[in-house]
């Protein structure tokens, strides 16, 4: 079994701003990448000119009630955002069960060799302060981990390099799906982000996760896939339109994932629910986790 969530956003037009140019000592990105570089820069400045990729938590003019907040947890905990239908992955939104990892979550990055060293250098610290960000909202270990330990793999690559990642996922993931695969592959360029997460057979328990961001993109966006990624891999696999202030709705108004996500973190993390379960068995728990955080009414 698996979840897959991913970050799109439709295709935009506004000035161009050119990428960095590569450092001379290490391999340098294809024409290709460079123009996707492009593309990314285009789309960064135009969400930004529209008021969205918001870093701030949205507390101050986005509240949110114990109601709302059970009900985004329904739909981004427990239905799936896709589904594989005759090897083909389909949106289609359906019910499903609560999924989270039983132990820890030891994330290895590995990066492109045509990734500056200096994005590079940004984009771990940024990994490391979320890592511990996400181990204090779950209560369960997410530590960094050489790729050899690891079991939540995360690929930082340019274009040409996530178009070779076959055999790497293959070896990740024995017997992978071929349509997974090629996913990752051919994803257009409508698509900055994705990951995978695995169960066993009919398990809802994770042992394994890989996550694929496009490291051609700015750092707001960058920076936002690693946020969402990594915390729909946690088990928020879904998205929801209603969902807000929250980086698990595709209308990109927030970048950074928010205290509201936060708690729904904590939630999927709570002892009293037990992975493999639905919405009716896990709503009355649900109400009295977010009445005891929130406070008041339902």
């Amino acid at each position: 079994m698996l979840c897959l969530s991913a970050c799109v956003t439709p295709t935009v037009e506004s000035s161009v701003v050119p990428p960095p140019r590569p450092t001379v000592d290490q391999p340098q990105p294809s024409e290709q990448s460079r123009a996707v570089a492009q593309y990314y820069a285009r789309v960064q400045n135009d969400l930004v000119a529209r008021g969205l990729l918001r870093t701030d938590n949205g507390e101050a003019d986005v509240p949110f009630s114990q109601r709302q907040l059970v009900e985004d947890f329904e739909q981004i905990a427990l239905y799936d955002e896709y589904q594989l239908s005759n090897g083909t992955l389909i949106a289609r939104k359906s019910p499903s069960r609560l999924r989270r990892w039983d132990g820890p979550v030891r994330v290895s990055v590995t990066y492109g060799e045509t990734v500056p060293s200096e994005q590079r250098r940004t984009d771990q610290a940024s990994f490391n302060r979320y890592l511990r960000r996400l181990s204090r909202a779950t209560g369960n270990p997410v530590t960094s981990a050489s790729p050899k330990n690891a079991n939540f793999h995360v690929f930082m690559v340019n274009e040409d390099e996530r178009r070779a990642l076959g055999p790497a996922l293959e070896n990740l993931v024995p017997g992978i799906s071929p349509t997974l695969i090629r996913t990752v592959t051919t994803m257009p360029r409508s698509t900055f982000c994705t990951v995978y997460a695995f169960s066993v057979d009919s398990a809802s328990n994770y042992y394994t996760a890989i996550a694929v961001i496009r490291a051609e993109q700015p750092d707001i966006l960058r920076l936002a896939c690693i946020h969402e990624e990594l915390a729909q891999g946690m088990g928020l696999a879904n998205d929801s339109p209603s969902a807000r202030p929250s980086i698990f709705n595709d209308d990109e108004e927030f970048a950074l994932l928010t205290r509201h996500d936060e708690l729904l973190l904590e939630m999927l993390y709570d002892p009293r629910l037990r992975a493999g379960m639905k919405a009716d068995e896990a709503r009355p728990i649900l109400r009295q986790i977010a009445a005891e955080m929130l406070g008041g009414g339902v």
